[in-house]
């Protein structure tokens, strides 16, 4: 597992994740950017992050990539229904089939998989529960890091969207902690001062906080510096790169922030300069 980890972290011991598994939700929205998924990755893969996140199905598509520099492989175990605009009656959570043993052999240095904890979805919260059991029985033989993504979510004005209460997020980041989690994705916090909170209740283990919807690039990168000051190992971002005017540049400006300390301000002139 220490290999593995070794490749998802870079020697500092941080990780900028560029998430591009949006596809496998079967949310039309989340299809922006990420149209032709070869030409997607080749543009991340370029401006060098330490890890990108794929399905399975997308995943041979970084590791056809020649050559040993490329980003290390994270790959998502698991599809839920939670993202789609009209709510259903009926959510779930289904884990891939025989997912770490396709892991191992598409040389990943992580799989990933979601809790999520919605109102009155008793059901879908007990299926990711079993999901994550069930990946740590199979992962922990074979030295597989397993990355737990423990998501409050509320109603919102389209499906479901972030709750950032923090009582709620430390104790699901807790739970996710105690199934045997490697590392945490987290959402963060309402106030993102509350978040050495979240990291406290991960114990030892790195905390990358995700990003969610698109913002503007100043806030984004602002908040990207403040959960770095309270203690995150790094972020897993999708849509607010893939979906950004310059992928490779907002990339470059974020790993800024996340190995050099970079301020808000020094990676906004990054992101300007290249954009």
């Amino acid at each position: 597992m220490k290999a593995r980890l070794n490749r998802l972290f870079a020697s500092d011991g941080r990780c900028l994740n560029v998430a591009i598994d949006h596809g496998l939700f079967g949310e039309p929205a989340f299809l922006s950017g990420i149209e032709d998924m070869s030409r997607t990755i080749a543009t991340v893969v370029e401006a060098a992050p330490d890890a990108l996140q794929l399905s399975l199905g997308q995943a041979r598509v970084l590791q056809a990539i020649p050559g040993p520099r490329k980003p290390a492989l994270v790959v998502r175990s698991d599809v839920a229904n939670v993202y789609a605009v009209e709510r259903s009656r009926y959510y779930f959570s289904e884990l891939a089939s025989r997912v770490v043993e396709s892991a191992l052999a598409l040389d990943a240095a992580c799989v990933v998989a979601n809790i999520l904890l919605l109102p009155n979805q008793a059901e879908l919260y007990q299926s990711c529960l079993r999901n994550v059991s069930l990946l740590r029985g199979e992962c922990e033989p074979v030295g597989m890091p397993l990355m737990v993504e423990p998501l409050v979510m509320r109603p919102g004005s389209e499906g479901y969207a972030v709750d950032g209460n923090v009582d709620k997020i430390v104790t699901l980041v807790r739970q996710a902690a105690e199934l045997g989690a490697d590392i945490i994705k987290a959402d963060p916090t309402d106030n993102l001062d509350d978040y050495h909170l979240v990291i406290q209740a991960a114990g030892e283990r790195p905390v990358l906080p995700r990003g969610g919807g698109r913002v503007p690039d100043r806030e984004l990168l602002r908040r990207t510096e403040t959960l770095m000051k309270q203690g995150a190992s790094g972020i897993v971002y999708g849509r607010n790169v893939i979906q950004h005017p310059d992928p490779m540049a907002m990339t470059r400006a974020l790993m800024s922030l996340i190995h050099d300390d970079a301020s808000t301000e020094h990676a906004l002139s990054i992101l300007t300069s290249e954009s």
